[in-house]
């Protein structure tokens, strides 16, 4: 399957299973926004097609870079990290995935990331959804302070609100799978069809 054709039928996933939407902003965000669509990810990235998808869309983006690693905040960027390196290993260039903990263990190493990482590694972070960039900022941040060279970011999906922009102050490379309008346009397209 080209990459074109994977992109199409992950949005068609993506609509079908992560995407809701109302005409009234019922849904509270994570950043405290109120609105009319929200995205729940994780019955696509935890889905066999959906990672499958995912990991070589993702494969795709990164198979130029450097990058020996990817991960992100848990839990939204795990599945796709995991994805990722399932993917990138079957296509014969390995890439690592790490978790990056949203609480630091008071016990043990005390360590922000997991995962086999070492500082001075080129790295990719990973996020499901942005709409404010705060949690992928977070991410940024402790990556940076264990030493990994945060190379540039990638998403699912951008909601289109102003994230992209409060990334691009940390890291100026920032990629999306998709974005809203693109997630809108095949929402009113199947949505006119009657579905697949």
């Amino acid at each position: 399957m080209k990459h074109n054709e994977m992109k199409k039928r992950l949005t068609e996933i993506i609509v079908d299973r992560s995407f809701r939407y109302s005409e009234n902003p019922p849904f509270t965000l994570t950043s405290g926004r109120r609105s009319n669509f929200y995205y729940d990810c994780k019955p696509t990235t935890l889905d066999p097609e959906g990672m499958n998808l995912i990991g070589n869309i993702v494969f795709d983006m990164l198979e130029d870079s450097e990058i020996t690693a990817a991960g992100g905040m848990t839990l939204g960027a795990d599945p796709i990290a995991n994805a990722l390196s399932v993917i990138s290993y079957q296509r014969g260039r390995p890439v690592k995935s790490f978790i990056v903990r949203k609480d630091v263990k008071e016990h043990g190493t005390k360590s922000k990331i997991e995962g086999n990482v070492r500082s001075g590694e080129k790295v990719a972070i990973i996020d499901d959804v942005i709409t404010t960039g705060a949690s992928t900022i977070t991410a940024i941040e402790r990556a940076k302070e264990e030493g990994l060279v945060v190379d540039r970011v990638i998403v699912l999906i951008d909601r289109e609100e102003g994230a992209l922009e409060n990334i691009e102050k940390y890291v100026k490379r920032v990629d999306s799978v998709l974005t809203k309008t693109e997630i809108m346009a095949m929402y009113k397209q199947l949505k006119t069809t009657g579905g697949e």
